[in-house]
Formats: C-alpha cells, structure tokens, sequence
C-alpha cells in the first residue's frame, strides 16, 4: 500500500490513510474499504492553477496558426488560468451539463499538489516541493480559441473534479512517463503520457516559481493531452492514470443538482 490523503465528506480536514491504488481500497481505521463505499470530497483545498497547450500534440495542432494573429508566436513561457472554488467537486459527484449546451470536453490532468512554498525552485529541485499527485478533470465547453481566458468554458460550478487521493510523492517514481486514460461508459476514448509533456513537472514547477510563487496546498495541472473527448448527459467518465489514481464522476442536467451540492 502507498500513503496519501483523502478527505471524507462532512469532515473538514484531509486524513493521512493507506491507499491500496491497484485495488482502489483505503485502509479507514483498520478496514480496507473500496472507493465505492466511501463518500469523498476533493482532497485539495488551494487555488488550482490550468497549464494550456503543454502536451506536443495540443501544440501541434495549432499548426501555423501559433505564428498567425492573435498569437503571433510559440508561447515563451506557460500559459496558466485558475479553476476557482466553484469548480471544485469530489470523486463520484455529478458534473453539470449548462443549459443549452451539449457536450462537454474531458481534460485529463496530472495535478501537483504543492507540499511547500514554492519561489524560483531550480529544475533540479523541483520534485522536492510537491507533496504528491491527484486525478483532476478539468471540465470545459468546447472552444477553439486560447488567445484569451476562457472563464465562461472553463469556470462553471462543478467543472473541476479532483481526488479521489492525493498519492504521496514517493509513491510515483517518475511522474514524466504516466499513463493517462479516459473511458466515457467504459470505452477507452483517449490515451496518452507525460512523455509527451513540453515542460517536464520539474521544468514546468521551474518555470511557473520563477514569475509566481505556489503555496503549501496548491495545485498545478501539468496541462490536458490533445483531442479531449466529449461526454454528454448520462454519460459516466474515468479517468485514469497509472500509479495515482481513478476518477470517476457522472454528467447530468445542471437542473437535477441539489442546492449547495450534487447529489450523489
């Protein structure tokens, strides 16, 4: 078993338990429990900061239209947004689809969740600042553009789940050569790595501290692959990635949550 952290439902702080990832069971005082009989909240509580177009094939596929006007260029240095708060949900809560709207992006993400002040970290350094690792989906509406902050896509109440862990550090030998999968109903639908990253979590964690500093409990998304697949309503999404974890959560009408929360 590996350490991590998992927040319960209703309990305000995270708890250090032992995490069986292979057979999604947690040790809760003594007993092994599976993911499904539990009630989990996001185990995270800073701001979650969105890295864009940092796998090779979502910058590739911008083709020549990086040169082109708005962007003019190849991006110098990460391109970051915020999921806000409102974003934020647990494993197996619902996500919610808008009103008119009908399709939504799967954003399979690496998170780092930070384990201490972060400011100018070297390259070299860097691993030694993240506490460990969790599943995010950072749910958007489609849109093309990444010219300018896509709030009104990327910010809606519950488009960010997270859990159902945080993995301790030491748990994951290399977090640059993870398997990252997306089942929509049980269909494989995407599959890629973070081989694939254009900034390593070391370099990315570089090159983020060296304009901003991360704070103990925050969380930066290594970025989401390329071809994001689309769910719809009913549709149940998991996503994996080797070594950290299993999220799962299921998309309904935003008009069948409950006020204050999803059901479940």
């Amino acid at each position: 078993m590996s350490t991590g952290k998992v927040k319960f439902s209703g309990i305000l702080q995270e708890e250090t338990v032992n995490i069986d990832y292979e057979n999604q069971i947690i040790e809760v005082k003594g007993k092994n429990v599976s993911l499904q009989e539990l009630n989990l909240d996001a185990p995270v509580s800073g701001t979650i900061y969105g890295t864009l177009l940092n796998y090779k094939g979502a910058m590739e596929a911008l083709g020549e239209a990086v040169n082109e006007d708005p962007y003019k260029a190849p991006p110098k240095a990460p391109i970051l947004y915020i999921k806000p708060v409102n974003t934020v949900i647990g494993y197996g809560a619902s996500i919610p689809m808008p009103a008119g709207i009908d399709q939504l992006e799967v954003g399979a993400a690496l998170g780092l969740v930070i384990g201490k002040k972060a400011t100018r970290v070297a390259k070299a350094e860097a691993l030694d600042y993240i506490a460990g690792y969790t599943v995010v989906n950072d749910v958007s509406v489609p849109h093309a553009s990444v010219y300018r902050p896509a709030i009104s896509q990327k910010c809606r109440d519950g488009f960010c789940p997270v859990g159902p862990w945080v993995i301790d550090r030491k748990a994951v030998e290399n977090p640059d050569a993870l398997t990252v999968r997306v089942f929509i109903n049980n269909e494989l639908r995407q599959e890629n790595t973070t081989a694939n990253l254009i900034r390593s979590v070391s370099q990315l964690m570089a090159d983020v501290t060296d304009y901003m500093t991360l704070n103990e409990g925050d969380i930066l998304l290594v970025g989401v692959p390329e071809n994001a697949p689309l769910a719809k309503v009913g549709d149940h999404v998991r996503i994996e990635i080797s070594g950290v974890g299993i999220l799962e959560n299921t998309i309904v009408h935003e008009n069948e949550l409950q006020v204050g929360g999803a059901k479940r």
